[in-house]
C-alpha cells in the first residue's frame, strides 16, 4: 500500500479523470500530492519536464494528461494528436525513470483496438489488425505509451503499469455542444429541451449500436487499485510484453436504452426520435474485463446512478 505522504504526481488533474484521481486521492487522505497546470508546465517541452522531476522528486506518478477530443478534432488535427501525446507520455515516463519514481500508471484509452475486432474486446487483440482511420494518430501515441512502459520495465527494471478505460462520463466532463462525447452531448440536449419545453429530441442514428459507460469515479478507484496492486499479483496477471490492463464495465447498452435512462434521470416529458440518415458508428464496442476482474476489482456506480450523479454537477455547474 502507498502511504498517506508518498508524493504522487497527478498530471493532467483538471481533466475528466485526472480530476477524479485527486478527489479520490484527497477523500482517501492523501497529502502530498503534486500538480501542475498546463500554464505552469508545458509536459511537451523534455527540458522543461525533467527539471519539474529534478525538483519535486515524486514517488509515484499517474499520467493522465492528453491531448483528447471527438471524431472531428482527431481528423482535423492528426498531426497535433500523436505529436503533442508522444511528446507527453516520453518525457513523463522518462523522466520519472531518471528520476527514481517508484511506480508510475499510464492511462490509454480502448481505441488502441483494431477496427474490426471480436467482441467483447481482449487485451491480446492489440496490434492484430489495421485502426479505426478517424482516431489512428491518437490510438497509435496510445499504443506507444503502453510499449515505453513495458519497455522501460524490460530494460531497467521500472514497475510502469497501464490502464485502458472504456467511454467515460461523469463530474468534469465536457459538454460543449459540438465537441463533446455522447454522454455529455446528450445530457446537454435533453436538458435544454426540458427546459425549453421541446416536444421531441432527435438523435442521430437508429439508436441500436452498443456502447458501454463506465463513471469516472469507478475509473478513478480502478486507477488507485491498479497503481497499488503488489507488484507479483500484477505481474502473474499480466504478460511483460502485454501489460495492460481493460477497465469498464463489462456490460453494454444500446443508445435508445441510453436516450432512455437519460430522459428519465432529466426528467424530460417529450418524445425521443431517430434520425436515421445519419451514421450508426461500429454497432457494438464492449471490452472484456476478465483481467482486472481476476485481480479483484469491480465497478460500483451503475449507468442510471452515474447519470444521476452526473447531472447534479451539471445543473449546479452549468446555469
Amino acid at each position: 500500500m502507498i502511504s498517506n505522504s508518498s508524493k504522487i504526481y497527478v498530471a493532467g488533474h483538471r481533466g475528466l479523470v485526472g480530476s477524479a484521481i485527486v478527489r479520490q486521492l484527497e477523500t482517501r487522505g492523501f497529502t502530498s500530492l503534486i500538480t501542475r497546470t498546463h500554464a505552469e508546465l508545458d509536459l511537451t517541452n523534455q527540458a522543461a519536464v525533467q527539471a519539474f522531476f529534478a525538483e519535486e522528486k515524486p514517488e509515484y506518478v499517474i499520467l493522465a494528461a492528453a491531448k483528447v477530443g471527438g471524431i472531428h478534432a482527431n481528423n482535423t488535427y492528426p498531426a497535433e494528436f500523436i505529436y503533442e501525446n508522444m511528446m507527453i507520455q516520453a518525457n513523463v515516463i522518462d523522466a520519472a525513470y531518471r528520476n527514481g519514481v517508484d511506480r508510475l500508471l499510464f492511462l490509454g484509452s480502448t481505441c488502441i483496438y483494431p477496427k474490426a475486432v471480436a467482441q467483447p474486446m481482449r487485451e491480446d487483440s492489440l496490434l492484430t489488425d489495421v485502426l479505426e482511420p478517424t482516431n489512428e494518430p491518437y490510438a497509435i501515441a496510445k499504443i506507444a505509451g503502453i510499449k515505453l512502459c513495458e519497455s522501460y520495465n524490460r530494460q531497467y527494471g521500472t514497475d510502469y503499469r497501464s490502464v485502458m478505460p472504456t467511454n467515460l462520463y461523469g463530474i468534469n466532463d465536457n459538454f460543449h455542444p459540438e465537441n463533446s462525447h455522447v454522454i455529455p452531448a446528450l445530457m446537454r440536449r435533453f436538458h435544454e429541451a426540458k427546459t425549453n419545453n421541446d416536444v421531441e429530441v432527435v438523435i442521430w442514428g437508429s439508436g441500436n449500436p452498443m456502447r458501454e459507460f463506465l463513471f469516472v469515479d469507478d475509473m478513478a478507484e480502478a486507477s488507485l487499485f491498479v497503481l497499488e496492486l503488489d507488484e507479483k499479483i500484477y505481474q502473474n496477471n499480466t504478460q511483460p510484453m502485454l501489460s495492460h490492463i481493460n477497465v469498464g464495465t463489462g456490460k453494454d447498452v444500446t443508445i435508445r436504452e441510453l436516450a432512455e435512462t437519460m430522459k428519465q434521470v432529466i426528467g424530460y416529458k417529450g418524445k425521443i426520435g431517430f434520425d436515421t440518415s445519419k451514421p450508426d458508428g461500429p454497432p457494438r464496442k464492449l471490452i472484456d474485463v476478465s483481467r482486472l476482474t481476476a485481480m479483484g476489482w469491480k465497478y460500483n456506480v451503475d449507468l442510471e446512478e452515474g447519470l444521476r450523479r452526473t447531472y447534479n454537477w451539471y445543473q449546479d455547474n452549468f446555469k
